[in-house]
């Protein structure tokens, strides 16, 4: 009988992207625990994808931005990077799982930051090009709800209106820029859902292996 650690360190072998990204965020959280509130807050202004970093050429904050948990408690905010990209992983693979994690990221960051730059250029008011923009949020929501559109009929039907249901709630009651950035990275995952690419990789998707088994499948 296969042992138990064995069984372990396959399932972390075919889950390989979401065990690399959920060390580094804890290793951050870790990190970031251990330093003074003035610490973290420098670091935190230092790693935002805001309008003044991008006017700066920091473009490399769009990807460290999404290593820092913040909004929540960062043992929750974790949990659910394990669990909502852990599943993406096991269903499509690390290529796709981290591509429509990534395109949510990227493409919600891109989106509001270019709101607010046109915000600021023609002169609306509340628009601040230093403002803090870090987290996770934006592709979390991006690989869930790409997950709520290609799984079973009753989570589209229920599941999805839902989830934007509940951020539409958000956004407005608290009018933040936040909040509509994650109406935008929910449409950016029900999009990648249309793509073919994805598409046809979720509908061949095994049900889960026999417990001692672990199928891999090469992404392409």
């Amino acid at each position: 009988m296969e042992d138990r650690g064995d069984k372990v360190l396959r399932v972390l072998a075919r889950l390989r992207l979401t065990t690399v990204y959920v060390l580094l965020l804890t290793a951050t959280a870790a990190w970031l625990a251990s330093q003074s509130h003035a610490g973290r807050a420098r670091f935190v202004r230092h790693n935002s994808s805001n309008v003044h970093h991008m006017e700066v050429g920091k473009w490399w904050t769009l990807f460290t931005s999404g290593l820092v948990v913040d909004g929540v408690p960062a043992w929750a905010g974790i949990a659910a990077v394990a669990a909502v990209l852990g599943l993406a992983e096991w269903r499509w693979g690390a290529l796709r799982a981290g591509a429509v994690f990534a395109f949510g990221h990227l493409g919600a960051t891109l989106l509001t930051e270019g709101a607010m730059w046109f915000m600021i250029t023609t002169g609306i008011p509340g628009a601040l090009s230093r403002a803090r923009d870090v987290g996770i949020s934006y592709g979390l929501v991006a690989t869930g709800s790409c997950l709520l559109a290609l799984g079973p009929k009753p989570l589209r039907r229920y599941g999805l209106p839902a989830l934007a249901a509940v951020l539409a709630v958000a956004w407005a009651v608290d009018q933040e820029l936040a909040d509509a950035g994650h109406l935008i990275a929910l449409a950016l995952g029900v999009l990648a859902s249309r793509r073919p690419w994805l598409r046809k990789r979720a509908l061949r998707a095994p049900a889960d292996p026999a417990p001692g088994r672990v199928h891999h499948t090469a992404a392409r």
